[in-house]
């Protein structure tokens, strides 16, 4: 633990508490680094240290929020925002409902989510991870590209209701290899995830992309006629549908509010297949699980579905202040979901092409630039651009250009899965945009679902 960002906190507290502020004061602090290649070489290489303070202030039903990036050790600056939330506050329109005012009965330290190795990661490191991932497969026309993002994120929060703090502190990563080529226009991509840096194995990658480029340099490539095809989806598509189904769909909020596929009363129904198990796991040290939320509650394991039943909407504190309902412990910045196994063992792209196929199946490992088409539905639509196979009933691997898919929630996890792989794997689903929030679910390596629809296909790459 950082005891300079504690005592930082606590400064504040007792500045407010003199000025009679009711604040509470929330820290985010991180050390971020991101490498990135293209055309087989270093195109960027930065890093930022940055840190934000968040400071809420309440008066009542009126809550004024006011953020600010910072020198930790430039208190008089920080203290002049506190003053300016506190002027804020009292512009501020009143709720119609009693906001609660967080309340921490006991300090908090969780640093499970942090490995020091790989909060030391250096320069040398990163190059070396691509350059074994990417060993044996460029040439002049295959060219590597790709990210390597990895960094350590501190967030901790005080409340001037009492003198408790919070404290939570990660170490994240997430490699993208992209292997493309100049003249044909495709790319293949293998992906990586990690929490601590014993996580990182740059081997498993190179596997991956050989046997794809093997397939790309040497597969037949054909625009797939539109219809219904068997799909396999890999663990990126299926982490980034169950995160967007449970992240949102699952909130209580988005129902109220008329924006989630699922209605008040939907609680115990069988909604998605009995093969389907999913739930928000805050033990989950790989997952960034945090053990409190942002109001001091104690987080539990949240069942969202077992065995394709809906169990019951997620709560955030404001939201069930405003809709009079309990909070689930979900006033946090992210999820740690679990979407469980099956019962087929399939632990590579290797092992999947090698299963008996009774009919044409097609792989998609990736669903790129997902988007919400009817939320009240849970619709959803996307391509497959990176990555796709064709597995041929015969045994021959041909490779389909991009194609679109539309479909709902249910499409995915409902009557028509048919098979979910006993491995797991953990994909980090952070994006960079915005302050650092390792983000990352637990889903199968594969799953497999009768009836995809096909509605566009492309006719080249």
């Amino acid at each position: 633990m950082d005891k300079k960002v504690v005592s930082l906190l606590k400064n504040l507290r007792a500045y407010a508490l003199k000025k009679k502020i009711n604040l509470v004061a929330s820290y985010h602090e991180e050390d971020s680094y991101l490498m990135r290649f293209a055309n087989s070489a270093i195109s960027l290489n930065t890093n930022e240290h940055l840190a934000r303070l968040e400071l809420r202030a309440y008066d009542g039903r009126k809550k004024a929020s006011y953020e600010m990036i910072v020198d930790p050790r430039d208190v008089k600056a920080i203290r002049a925002g506190i003053d300016k939330a506190a002027e804020m506050v009292k512009q501020a329109a009143p709720l119609n409902y009693d906001p609660t005012f967080p309340v921490f009965k006991q300090d908090v330290v969780d640093e499970r989510s942090y490995d020091h190795r790989m909060a030391r990661l250096t320069n040398a490191e990163r190059l070396a991870y691509f350059n074994k991932a990417a060993a044996g497969l460029e040439t002049d026309d295959l060219k590597l590209a790709g990210i390597f993002m990895d960094g350590t994120t501190t967030v901790a929060q005080i409340s001037t209701a009492s003198e408790h703090f919070q404290y939570f502190r990660s170490t994240d990563a997430k490699a993208t290899v992209v292997i493309n080529s100049e003249s044909l226009k495709w790319e293949v991509i293998a992906e990586q995830s990690a929490q601590k840096k014993s996580d990182l194995k740059p081997a498993l990658l190179n596997k991956e992309l050989k046997l794809l480029v093997k397939h790309y340099t040497k597969a037949k490539a054909m625009q797939l006629p539109l219809g219904k095809y068997k799909v396999v989806f890999g663990p990126a598509a299926i982490a980034e549908v169950a995160e967007v189904m449970g992240g949102w769909g699952c909130q209580g909020v988005a129902m109220k509010r008329g924006y989630s596929f699922l209605k008040d009363g939907d609680q115990g129904k069988q909604i998605l297949s009995p093969k389907f198990n999913m739930v928000d796991d805050p033990d989950q040290s790989e997952l960034y699980g945090l053990s409190f939320d942002e109001y001091g509650m104690r987080r539990q394991p949240f069942t969202l579905f077992h065995e394709g039943k809906f169990h019951d909407f997620t709560w955030d504190q404001d939201s069930a202040d405003e809709y009079g309902e309990q909070s689930t412990g979900n006033s946090v910045r992210h999820n740690s979901f679990v979407v469980e196994g099956g019962d087929v063992s399939c632990p590579s792209l290797a092992a999947l092409l090698k299963m008996k196929r009774e009919e044409d199946v097609l792989y998609i490992p990736y669903i790129h630039y997902m988007n919400i088409v009817n939320p009240d539905k849970g619709l959803i639509t996307g391509s497959s651009r990176f990555g796709a196979l064709l597995l041929k009933k015969s045994g021959r691997v041909a490779v389909p250009y991009n194609v679109r898919i539309t479909q709902a929630f249910s499409d995915f996890f409902g009557e028509r899965l048919e098979w979910l792989s006993k491995e797991q794997v953990v994909y980090n689903t952070s994006n960079t945009y915005d302050a650092r929030n390792p983000t990352a679910l637990r889903a199968p390596r594969f799953i497999c679902v009768r009836d995809i629809e096909i509605s566009h296909s492309n006719s080249s790459y």
